[in-house]
């Protein structure tokens, strides 16, 4: 097993009081394949990324328990020193912003080359030659004329794919991307999704891809997590949980994807609004905008249930959801 997650979470301390932002997160992922952690945002799908990459700001952020294995080492409990031996090589991340993400002093060939200096001992020269290499292989065209540019002279796209070479640049295992078309126009956004789909087959990586976007999960992903409000409440294959939801917020999720039937239409869109997590309800997160729920779900938590030899969800009406979705 590449990364094992289990039973993670995640407080942040706050004036009013602790939020717990992740509640119990499990999942695996193995080499080659391809995890959409899905969910709105505040759901925990960044602070999930940032647990595992150990960027959290602690304080006020705080692990209470929890495991975060990848093959088999314990993030959170190997010394400083591993860690950093393990992040940025063995495990790195895309992040969402690449404006903000790079540095806007340093050339793009520069900040790439120091990763090879930093971890592999690299010459100033070998790093620059390694960095250009790594800029073709992100398709930016003509790398080595622009090494030497800063990230204000490339676009938005351009800067994406700069972000993604600093990720790559290391042959990771691992590459957890944090929203990473978030700002682009829809066909770059397909170009950055094509280009990671691309690296993670031909590297044979695991990748893990936070968005709130279903139709980019839709795309990338093999298997895919749906988070609410610090839960998985859904798990399975991307293809059988957006065919046939076996939760109401997977369901209402799948809906919302535009289609040729529901041209002309307005889109289904799920009443209300996520919970507070300084104050959760005292059953079933989802109740209050659920057209399944009854008193059972305004009392007690679901656990997250085997509903197939692939998949499992976290409620008391996954036959009826299901049903519903085959009616």
């Amino acid at each position: 097993m590449l990364l094992r997650v289990r039973d993670l979470e995640v407080e942040f301390n706050t004036s009013k009081g602790v939020a717990t932002a992740v509640n119990g997160m499990d999942f695996d992922v193995n080499r080659g394949q391809a995890l959409g952690i899905l969910g709105e945002s505040g759901s925990g799908k960044s602070v999930t990324a940032r647990a595992i990459m150990g960027i959290l700001d602690m304080p006020p952020a705080h692990i209470p328990r929890g495991q975060i294995l990848l093959e088999g080492e314990d993030l959170l409990t190997i010394t400083p020193k591993r860690h950093r031996q393990l992040v940025g090589s063995r495990v790195s991340m895309v992040f969402q912003d690449a404006l903000t993400a790079l540095n806007p002093v340093h050339p793009v060939g520069r900040q790439i080359g120091e990763l090879y200096r930093v971890h592999r001992g690299y010459s100033r020269r070998d790093a620059r030659a390694a960095a250009i290499k790594m800029m073709a292989k992100v398709q930016i065209p003509a790398a080595a004329s622009r090494v030497n540019d800063y990230p204000h002279q490339f676009s938005g796209g351009m800067r994406q794919r700069i972000v993604i070479a600093m990720a790559l640049a290391l042959d990771p295992v691992l590459l957890i991307a944090d929203e990473p078309t978030t700002a682009l126009d829809v066909t770059v956004q397909a170009q950055i999704l094509e280009l990671l789909k691309e690296q993670q087959v031909e590297r044979n990586m695991g990748l893990i891809l936070i968005t709130h976007d279903i139709s980019v999960v839709k795309e990338v992903t093999d298997q895919v997590a749906v988070m609410y409000a610090g839960r998985v409440i859904e798990h399975g294959p991307t293809a059988d949980v957006l065919a046939r939801p076996g939760h109401p917020y997977s369901r209402g999720l799948a809906a919302s994807i535009a289609g040729e039937e529901l041209k002309g239409q307005k889109l289904p869109a799920i009443p209300g609004t996520p919970p507070d997590l300084l104050h959760l309800p005292q059953g079933c997160s989802f109740a209050n905008r659920c057209s399944f729920a009854t008193e059972k779900c305004l009392q007690e938590i679901p656990g997250l249930e085997q509903i197939d030899t692939a998949r499992h969800s976290a409620c008391f009406h996954t036959s009826e959801v299901m049903a519903h979705a085959n009616a």
